[in-house]
């Protein structure tokens, strides 16, 4: 049999992707060499770090690419750390636009989709992660941003339990369920406290935006703290084009308290495009009865207060709520429950609002390398 030669190889390497840049490990130089020795294929892989967490994904993806091709009879990859020279070649090549400038500015692709509340305990980060993949499952590209800096709960939500990597000044966002995350969880040790004053957050939620290497998703979404704080204001003016879902729960009192943060997105001319009403009912799984533990009707009046749709009203299941301890969000976990339908249909509801981004660029992204 005739061993394969290296033009070969490379083309197939061509179609490997890197897990976090999500091009092509070829287009990136990350290839250091080729050698074939009979049927022994032996590849030299360039990591962006010497740590990488992603190591061994790399491996498998190059493995399993190279092994079924003709003549192939052993694949052996070695990995080593890009030196600071091509780290840096790296970075300039995957920047995307001036340093420090925020991607999602007027003009923008991406739809920026902020989930707030005014009050803690609503659900809010449970409803942004299910969003979220959601979107996802449609094959959207999606991004989030854990803004919520003292009370951080995305990344358990998603089972993430890793750092994000850097390439020199440029952070890669954590993947998980087809959704890329940053998290002040990732900077944080050991569930840390966060303590800092107003201008220490607004620089940590602008190198969020502006730092991070997001890749031009469809959606951003932005799981905001509740209240009408300093974050709500640093959001717009890094993403004017920013739109807002407001979460609340059927008591008029939270309704109310909810009203408030609609209020301040108005003011600094961030519309909204609907309300969602979690823990809404609770449906008994032995009997199929439906209770409505929470009176009020909170999530229909303050939608019709704002003149905006009521995008979905979410039961209180303890599915919702294990899924998320467990790092799998319901939508992802049990599809067909009821809450999972129903936040599946906000997110359509969310992206009828809002409208379908236009297609990414050719070259930009490769939605499908998302492993």
């Amino acid at each position: 049999m005739t061993p394969p030669d290296r033009d070969a190889v490379m083309a197939v390497l061509d179609t490997v992707h890197d897990p976090e840049l999500r091009r092509s490990i070829v287009a990136l130089n990350m290839v250091r060499d080729v050698v074939i020795d009979a049927g022994a294929v032996t590849i030299d892989v360039k990591l962006t770090t010497a740590g990488c967490p992603l190591k061994d994904e790399i491996q498998r993806r190059v493995t399993d690419a190279v092994t079924p091709m003709e003549g192939v009879t052993a694949v052996t990859v070695h990995l080593e750390a890009m030196t600071d020279e091509e780290r840096a070649a790296l970075r300039h090549g995957i920047g995307g636009g001036p340093a420090h400038v925020s991607p999602f500015a007027e003009g923008a692709r991406t739809k920026v989709i902020g989930v707030a509340s005014g009050k803690g305990g609503v659900g809010k980060s449970s409803v942004t992660a299910n969003l979220a993949v959601a979107l996802a499952r449609q094959g959207h590209s999606v991004g989030v941003l854990d803004a919520d800096v003292y009370g951080y709960s995305i990344p358990r939500m998603m089972g993430i339990h890793r750092s994000a990597v850097m390439v020199e000044d440029l952070m890669l966002p954590v993947e998980a369920h087809g959704v890329r995350l940053i998290s002040m969880g990732f900077l944080a040790k050991d569930d840390s406290p966060v303590i800092w004053r107003g201008p220490m957050l607004h620089k940590a939620l602008t190198s969020f935006v502006t730092d991070v290497f997001w890749d031009d998703p469809d959606f951003l979404l932005i799981d905001l703290p509740p209240g009408t704080g300093d974050v709500a204001l640093t959001i717009a003016q890094l993403i004017p084009t920013a739109h807002m879902v407001i979460v609340t729960t059927p008591p008029l009192t939270a309704q109310k308290v909810a009203s408030r943060s609609a209020a301040m997105a108005r003011r600094v001319s961030l519309p909204v495009v609907g309300v969602i009403e979690n823990m809404s009912y609770f449906v008994a799984p032995d009997t199929g009865v439906r209770y409505d533990i929470f009176a009020g009707g909170g999530g229909e009046a303050l939608a019709t207060e704002l003149g905006v749709p009521l995008l979905g009203r979410v039961p209180l299941e303890a599915d919702v709520a294990r899924a998320g301890d467990d790092g799998l969000p319901v939508v992802a976990a049990r599809p067909d429950s009821v809450a999972a339908r129903e936040l599946a249909t906000c997110a359509d509801a969310i992206v009828d609002a809002v409208g379908v981004p236009d297609p990414a660029p050719v070259g930009t992204r490769d939605a499908a390398a998302h492993g």
